[in-house]
């Protein structure tokens, strides 16, 4: 059995730290209200470090004080998205991807550990910046950190 590699994160990419610097609002698909998963912990660090955060479960109808979203789709027209970072298994990306596309997201992120070809396929044949498999707080962290 392989162990799960973490990311390198001496060698995240330049466009990663230009979506964190440009991104004011975020879809966060596979919000939970859970305070031991890591969506909820990043999520809590998001809206402390100022981002707007919209929710996206299914499940529930509020996390973190926030309106909470069944899906992408459900968000208002009028609810401008810069990035749409995704906490879900990879095989279940695609699709969130296409939904995101169709709204006009330029940026998806996919969460550390979490990789889909299909996705990044998706994403640049319609024009939008991908990055996956880095902690979009912990590149945050990193960009703070640079700018101290």
């Amino acid at each position: 059995m392989e162990a799960c590699k973490l990311p390198d994160y001496q060698k995240v990419p330049s466009e990663a730290f230009e979506i964190v610097r440009k991104t004011r609002t975020i879809a966060l698909v596979g919000a939970s209200p859970k305070e031991e998963r890591p969506s909820h912990r990043v999520m809590k660090y998001l809206l402390e470090a100022g981002f707007e955060v919209i929710p996206v479960n299914p499940g529930q109808k509020e996390i973190l004080g926030k309106k909470c979203y069944p899906s992408l789709s459900a968000i208002p027209e009028d609810k401008e998205i810069d990035t749409v970072v995704i906490f879900r298994r990879a095989d279940l990306v695609p699709p969130i991807v296409e939904e995101a596309l169709a709204r006009g997201v330029k940026n998806i992120w996919l969460q550390e550990g979490i990789v889909s070809e299909e996705a990044r396929r998706l994403a640049e044949a319609s024009g939008a910046r991908i990055v996956m498999g880095f902690c979009f707080k912990k590149v945050h962290q990193l960009e703070e950190a640079r700018r101290a």
